[in-house]
């Protein structure tokens, strides 16, 4: 096959992204013409950064070379600054794969060798090969995704979404190996999780984003389409926990986000991760000492419901494009945001940015976490509230303005 000059051929990244250095170390493995022909007519590209995943790179590749060929798919690999093999067991897989694969080998500089900046260029370079209409995935190196990993995110934005988020699950047997204690703190976690959010999308649904759902923003497993990649400008330059940083974005720009049970990824138990704030990051926390309070996502029930239920409120009229005094007025007590403030909020063009905005600006609607110790309590306050709430929904309709009057409100008071 006709090589080509590969800096001709991809466009120049940002000012904030460095261009990559020796695409290709082999020349069996240069850019050639017909790589680029298939990947730019792909349905999907997957775009992956890479970093020493020599004991896991092979798997990550092989499984989204067997994914189903109802569509075409083609993988980028970003291997930035690696040190062991990886670069060789990829130039040796990659001939024999039946999915097109650009392998670009870079050396970040140490302000940019961080997950943030090696997962912002390898999506850049997917969306600059991606054809309109296209879908943008990424996942991790370290993970397999499931067998119609592909097909499911696709179903997903068929059926009207402009970005899926998918389930990271850890891998069973690495989950064996750790410690009870661990095993059983997640369990109780991610039920309290389950709960929260149930009440969310009980008390704020969301169309595109039905129960059942699940909560996780992770870089293991996100699906964009190639516009509203565009819209929100990429993902965001920040050195880590760029997945939620890029869907909260997507969030102030009312894309709609589905959070499929169906779309999975299964990933490593290692403790030795590459992303700092990572799962990898968390396990080893947890192993050395017990965390005394939980994640910030996290609140105490109650507070939870609230917020839901005044973020169901604000979307009402917001979306009904005009507001009465009474609501205005409910809005600001409840946020402790001055009611002049709340009806400029409600000429936003997007409701996610104007509920942002809200949320910064509202003393009341300050987050705060919980104790670990005081998990058990919250539960069952939630369990209370989920009750209440679905044994009471409907009642009201969605003009009514008087929590007092509210019969999703007065569940949130006295469950």
């Amino acid at each position: 096959m006709k090589s080509t000059d590969s800096e001709s051929i991809l466009k120049p990244c940002p000012a904030d992204l460095p261009a990559p250095q020796n695409y290709l170390d082999h020349p069996s493995q240069a850019i050639n013409d017909a790589t680029l022909k298939a990947l730019r007519s792909s349905d999907v590209i997957v775009a992956i950064p890479v970093q020493n995943e020599e004991h896991f790179i092979a798997n990550c590749v092989l499984a989204l070379a067997r994914q189903p060929m109802a569509h075409r798919h083609g993988i980028v690999l970003l291997l930035n600054n690696c040190t062991d093999n990886t670069s060789t067991i990829v130039r040796e897989l990659v001939p024999r794969l039946p999915t097109p694969v650009l392998t670009i080998n870079t050396t970040l500089p140490p302000s940019m060798a961080n997950a943030g900046a090696a997962r912002r260029l390898a999506m850049q370079y997917a969306a600059q090969l991606a054809s309109s209409g296209s879908v943008l995935m990424t996942t991790d190196a370290d993970g397999q995704v499931s067998a119609d990993w592909i097909a499911a995110n696709l179903a997903a934005i068929r059926a009207g979404a402009d970005a899926v988020a998918g389930r990271a699950e850890l891998d069973r047997e690495d989950a064996r190996q750790l410690p009870a204690r661990l095993r059983e703190d997640d369990a109780r976690e991610c039920e309290y999780d389950r709960l929260l959010d149930e009440i969310r999308a009980t008390l704020d649904p969301d169309p595109v984003d039905p129960w059942p759902r699940h909560t996780e923003d992770s870089g293991a497993s996100i699906a964009v389409t190639l516009d509203a990649y565009f819209k929100v400008g990429g993902f965001p330059n920040v050195p880590m926990g760029e997945d939620r940083a890029f869907i909260a974005a997507l969030r102030r720009i009312d894309a709609r986000i589905r959070h499929s049970p169906d779309v999975r990824v299964m990933v490593s138990g290692r403790i030795d991760g590459r992303a700092v704030g990572g799962m990898a990051d968390t396990i080893r926390r947890r192993l050395a000492k017990s965390d005394e309070v939980m994640d910030e996502r996290f609140e105490p029930a109650r507070i939870s419901a609230q917020r839901a239920w005044i973020r169901g409120f604000f979307r009402r009229i917001w979306s009904a494009g005009r507001a009465t005094p009474n609501a205005v007025a409910l809005l600001s007590r409840l946020s402790n945001v001055m009611g002049s403030e709340i009806e400029a909020l409600l000429k936003s063009s997007y409701f996610g940015e104007a509920w942002v905005q809200l949320e910064t600006r509202g003393p009341a609607l300050r987050k705060s976490q919980v104790r670990v110790s005081d998990l058990p309590y919250e539960m069952q306050h939630a369990r209370e509230i989920l009750e209440s709430v679905k044994r009471r929904i409907g009642v009201v309709t969605p003009a009514q303005v008087n929590p007092a009057d509210s019969p999703h409100f007065a569940a949130i008071e006295q469950p």
